[in-house]
């Protein structure tokens, strides 16, 4: 018994150790995106698209609403827990202060963002306007840093990119007869603008870089609950595929331009739609139903306080109409951390991480 009692010391030195050498190789991370992320930017917006009243949050320490459109935690908190770090906090919350730190990482992320600044462009922070506040941060970390230290802590820094999920479901609802050729020649123009932003990031320091592509849109309940039988849109599922292989062909192009750029980008839509197919392997039991919501399979009026929610939280695949429980984002974090292709590739974020 002594024997295992130091055993299983050992191995927790050297959990220990490995999470105190993963924060130490990621100083930061540099968060951007939709609500996916949102960790509270759309709390500080005059806007529809919030998150930060019940029953969101319910789950999340405190039972508080924090502004993250979940039960809980979302994938932003996940990968910092992952990298040993604490979560990247909203933007709109550190500027406002004088003496903003942002050594230690900043959240753009907002809900609605979309790759197209058409996309809800009145009510979040576009994913161009994302940009630019960070161009904000750039020069204030070269300013208290010095260039050669912020340009240093910004290549061991990850810049994790959740985006386009917006974009899609808005096409897919206003276009749902649209043929092949007319999803691809949106995606073709999503993937221009995508091209220049990620350009202007690697501009700006950027050189490890977490693209966690568009999950399977055409799955989520709202979606859903517009057909008559209940199914998936094939349209946006298929919009969301086309978009993830062009987003990983921008980002091999941009390598083979940029040798030292390296990333690592998350088949969101393989990996969620393992869940969705078989939920009961992955312990689910629901996963079509929003567990919060109102009316048909609580998809047609978002989560408020005036609406119904499940008992169990852990069994449903997404919390609301669009966005997966905490147990769902936990669980896709976990894949994109330490899994493998066809899920996660070139390498994991694990291993992006160490470089």
């Amino acid at each position: 018994m002594a024997g295992a009692s130091v055993v299983a010391s050992c191995r927790l030195v050297i959990m220990a150790f490995m999470a105190v050498a993963t924060a130490a190789s990621v100083p930061a991370v540099y968060v951007f995106g939709d609500s996916l992320a949102d960790v509270g930017n759309n709390n500080h917006l005059l806007t529809v698209l919030k998150a930060d009243f019940s029953h969101n949050g319910m789950d999340y320490p405190g039972g508080v609403a924090t502004g993250r459109f979940s039960n809980g935690k979302n994938s932003a908190d996940f990968l910092a827990e992952k990298l040993g770090l604490a979560t990247s906090p909203p933007y709109l919350a550190l500027s406002s202060s004088s003496n903003a730190n942002y050594v230690n990482g900043v959240s753009f992320a907002s809900g609605g963002a979309g790759v197209s600044n058409a996309t809800n462009t009145e009510l979040c922070i576009t994913f161009d306007k994302q940009i630019e506040y960070y161009s904000g941060v750039y020069a204030s970390l070269a300013r208290s840093l010095g260039q050669t230290q912020a340009t240093t802590h910004l290549a061991k820094s990850i810049f994790a990119i959740t985006i386009g999920s917006n974009d899609i479901i808005h096409y897919a609802r206003a276009n749902t007869a649209a043929t092949p050729s007319q999803q691809q020649q949106y995606v073709d123009a999503l993937i221009q603008s995508l091209s220049g932003q990620l350009q202007s990031l690697y501009n700006l320091g950027a050189r490890k870089v977490l693209f966690l592509g568009t999950g399977p849109v055409g799955c989520t309940p709202s979606l859903r609950e517009i057909s008559s039988t209940k199914v998936c849109s094939a349209v946006a599922n298929a919009m969301a595929v086309q978009y993830n292989k062009a987003a990983e062909g921008v980002l091999n192009g941009m390598t083979t331009q940029h040798g030292d750029l390296h990333y690592a980008l998350f088949d969101s839509s393989a990996a969620l739609l393992r869940y969705i197919d078989q939920p009961a392997e992955y312990g689910f039991t629901e996963a079509k139903a929003a567990c919060c919501g109102l009316g048909d399979m609580n998809a047609k009026i978002a989560c408020t306080p005036l609406s119904s929610y499940c008992a169990n939280r852990s069994d449903h695949v997404f919390w609301d109409f669009y966005h997966p429980t905490e147990a769902t984002a936990r669980m896709l974090t976990a894949t994109a951390f330490d899994g493998s292709t066809p899920f996660i590739f070139p390498i994991n974020v694990k291993q992006l991480s160490a470089i």
